[in-house]
């Protein structure tokens, strides 16, 4: 998996321009466009069950830099996913796998960083200090 850094704009903080799968087929969407995230009760409170992460630490890694996001081609079948590498608020540093439908996020899973994941960031973090 290939990760790219994203990096905020003066203006708003785009990450980078997406393509995902809608009703209306292929769809060009960028991070700007985003208004919000998308929980309900099939994942409200997955993450905090299986990975002790909370919804608010989850929704915070998209707000904070560096954020590593790749394409998630092997569980793209149904509908485009992605991965982000990011950290918390607290410093905490999570995966997070997500899609998006109709222009919000729904995070998919949400768990700490494994030790390759954690070098990546970390690399990444170096090169943007």
């Amino acid at each position: 998996m290939k990760f790219f850094l994203s990096k905020p704009s003066a203006v708003d903080k785009i990450i980078s321009v997406h393509y995902y799968y809608g009703q209306m087929g292929r769809k060009r969407i960028s991070f700007s466009q985003i208004k919000g995230f998308d929980w309900d009760k099939g994942n409200i409170d997955k993450n905090w069950r299986q990975h002790r992460v909370t919804n608010k630490e989850a929704e915070e890694v998209f707000s904070n830099q560096p954020l590593l996001i790749a394409e998630d081609e092997k569980h793209s079948q149904v509908e485009q996913r992605f991965v982000a590498l990011g950290r918390t608020n607290s410093n905490r540093y999570l995966f997070i796998a997500f899609t998006i439908r109709d222009e919000k996020i729904r995070i998919i899973s949400a768990r700490d960083q494994g030790r390759k994941e954690r070098r990546e960031y970390e690399k990444a973090l170096k090169t943007n200090s």
